[in-house]
C-alpha cells in the first residue's frame, strides 16, 4: 500500500507547504477585524474559536461526498488517488481558502455577491440561481440519504417517514436558530464520530494489510467509462467542489482572525481529502477489483459498500459506529445547506436576519420545496447537480483569480485550476446525455475553444477592473475608529 500511504503523506505536506504559499500570496492582515466582530448580530455573525470553526467547516463541506464520490471513483482504479491528491492540494483547498478569505474581506459575503462584484452584475443572478439550486438539491438528498441509512441500521423498526420528519425538524431548527446555539454546540460531538469512523477504517486497512492497488493510469472501470472528464464529476468533495463555496461564508462570519483562515479553510479541505483517500482505498481493496465493487454498487449503491467496508474492517460494533459517522456527514451538510440558502436569499434581497420572522419567511418556502423534491427520482437531477457543482467551483476559482489579479498578486494559483476545470465542465456538458450529446472528440474541441474564449474575456475584464481600481474589500475604517 505504498501509493496509499504516500498519498496521505503528500496531502499533509501540501498543507504545510503549498497551503502556506497560498496564504502568503493572499496576504493575511492580522490586525484587520473580521465580520464576526464588525457585523456581529448574534445570529450569523458570531465569533467562535478556531477548533470549533474548523470542525464545523469540515462537517459543512463533507456531506457524503468524500465517501460516496471516492467509492464511485474507485471503479476507475488507482488513477482516482492522483485526482484526490492533486485536486485537493492545488484546486480544492485553494478554492476553499480564497472563497473564505475574500468573503472575510467583504463582510462575509456569499458567492453570488462576490461574483457580482468581481465578475459583473449579471453573474450575481446566474450564480445565485446556481447556488440556491445546488443547496436545495444537497439539502433534500441529505435528508433522504441519512434517513435510509438509519432505517437500515434500525432494521426497519422505525418508519422511514418518521426518520425523515425528525431530520427535517432538526434542519428547520438549525436553519433558524443562531449559529452558536445548535450547530456550534452539536458539531464537536458529530465531528468526533466522523473522525473515529474515518480514522478507524484507515487504521484498519493498514493493520489488516489490505491489498490496496499501487499507482496506475490504466482505466479499470467495468463499463469502460472514460476517465476524462468523468472522474472530475465523480469525485468532487475530497478534490474540488463548488458546494464548498456556498459553505465557507458561513464560517467567514464566525472567524476571529484572518490568520486562522489557513487552518479552517485550506486545512479542512486537506482533511476531507484524507477521508476521501481512505474510502477510495477501502473500496479498491475489499471487493476483488472494479468488477466486484461494481456488483455491490449495482445491488445496493454506495451505502451498501460503506456498510460492508465498515463491518469487515471494524467488526459489528465498530462498523455500526462507522456507519453512524457516515450518517452524520450528510446531516451536518444538509442543515448548513438550508442555512446557507437562507443567507444567500437574504443577501440577494437585502433582508436583515436579526429578526426571527425575517429568517422564517425565507426558510418556510425552502423547506416546502424540499419536501416536494423528496418525492422525485433524483437520478437525472443529480447528474445536472454534479455538472452545476463543478461549474460553481470554476466560477469561485475565477473570482479568486480576479481578486488576486486586481491586487497584483499571483493569480495563476486560481486561474490554472479554474481554466483546467472550465475545459472539463464545457467538454462534459457538450458530450453528456444530459447535455448536447456531441461525439467526444468534438466535445473536447468545443471545450478547449470555449474555455479559451472565456479566459480571454476574463483578462479583458480583469484589466478594466484593475485600471478602475475596483475595491477589493469593504471599508471598515469607521469600526476601527470606534474600537
Amino acid at each position: 500500500m505504498y501509493t496509499f500511504l504516500i498519498c496521505i503523506v503528500l496531502l499533509i505536506i501540501g498543507y504545510f507547504t503549498y497551503g502556506k504559499f497560498v496564504e502568503k500570496v493572499f496576504g493575511v492582515k492580522e490586525e484587520r477585524p473580521t465580520p464576526a466582530f464588525v457585523n456581529g448580530d448574534g445570529v450569523d455573525y458570531v465569533p467562535m474559536s478556531t477548533p470549533k470553526n474548523s470542525m464545523i467547516q469540515l462537517l459543512n463541506i463533507a456531506g457524503t461526498g468524500p465517501i460516496f464520490g471516492p467509492i464511485m471513483g474507485a471503479l476507475y482504479g488507482p488513477v482516482a488517488f492522483i485526482w484526490i491528491v492533486v485536486g485537493c492540494i492545488f484546486a480544492g483547498a485553494v478554492h476553499d481558502y480564497l472563497t473564505g478569505m475574500i468573503s472575510i474581506r467583504n463582510r462575509g459575503a456569499h458567492l453570488p455577491e462576490l461574483a457580482s462584484k468581481f465578475l459583473g452584475k449579471v453573474m450575481k443572478h446566474v450564480v445565485n440561481a446556481f447556488a440556491v439550486l445546488l443547496l436545495l438539491l444537497v439539502g433534500t438528498v441529505f435528508v433522504s440519504t441519512p434517513a435510509s441509512l438509519l432505517h437500515v441500521l434500525a432494521d426497519g423498526k422505525i418508519a422511514l417517514g418518521i426518520i425523515i420528519a425528525a431530520i427535517f425538524v432538526y434542519y428547520i431548527l438549525a436553519t433558524l436558530m443562531p449559529v452558536d446555539k445548535i450547530i456550534g454546540r452539536l458539531y464537536p460531538y458529530f465531528g468526533a464520530i466522523l473522525l473515529l469512523s474515518s480514522v478507524g477504517v484507515g487504521i484498519g486497512l493498514i493493520v489488516k494489510g489490505a491489498p490496496i492497488p499501487e499507482i496506475s493510469l490504466t482505466n479499470f472501470h467495468p463499463d469502460n467509462a472514460p476517465i476524462l472528464p468523468l472522474l472530475f464529476f465523480t469525485i468532487t468533495c475530497g478534490a474540488l467542489s463548488g458546494f464548498h463555496a456556498t459553505q465557507t461564508p458561513i464560517i467567514s462570519r464566525t472567524t476571529q482572525k484572518e490568520k486562522q483562515g489557513r487552518k479552517i479553510f485550506y486545512g479542512m479541505m486537506i482533511a476531507e481529502g484524507i477521508i476521501a483517500m481512505i474510502w477510495a482505498a477501502a473500496a479498491m481493496s475489499l471487493f476483488g477489483g472494479s468488477n466486484g465493487l461494481g456488483d455491490v454498487l449495482a445491488a445496493g449503491g454506495p451505502g451498501a459498500v460503506v456498510s460492508e467496508i465498515s463491518t469487515v474492517i471494524l467488526g459489528a460494533v465498530g462498523g455500526t459506529i462507522a456507519v453512524l459517522g457516515v450518517v452524520v456527514l450528510p446531516i451536518t451538510s444538509g442543515d448548513t445547506a438550508f442555512r446557507s440558502a437562507r443567507m444567500i436569499i437574504a443577501e440577494y434581497f437585502n433582508v436583515a436576519q436579526k429578526k426571527f420572522s425575517s429568517r422564517l419567511w425565507i426558510a418556510i418556502p425552502l423547506f416546502g420545496i424540499s419536501v416536494v423534491l423528496t418525492q422525485i427520482d433524483f437520478n437525472l437531477l443529480w447528474r445536472y447537480f454534479s455538472w452545476a457543482n463543478q461549474a460553481t467551483a470554476v466560477i469561485a476559482l475565477f473570482v479568486g483569480a480576479m481578486y488576486l489579479y486586481i491586487a497584483r498578486k499571483n493569480y495563476w494559483i486560481a486561474l490554472i485550476p479554474g481554466t483546467f476545470m472550465l475545459v472539463m465542465v464545457l467538454t462534459y456538458i457538450l458530450n453528456a446525455q444530459i447535455g448536447f450529446r456531441l461525439p467526444m472528440n468534438i466535445a473536447w474541441v468545443g471545450g478547449i475553444i470555449g474555455a479559451t474564449v472565456l479566459v480571454v474575456i476574463f483578462f479583458l475584464a480583469a484589466r478594466r477592473a484593475r485600471a478602475n481600481n475596483l475595491p477589493l474589500e469593504v471599508d471598515i475604517s469607521d469600526y476601527n475608529k470606534v474600537a
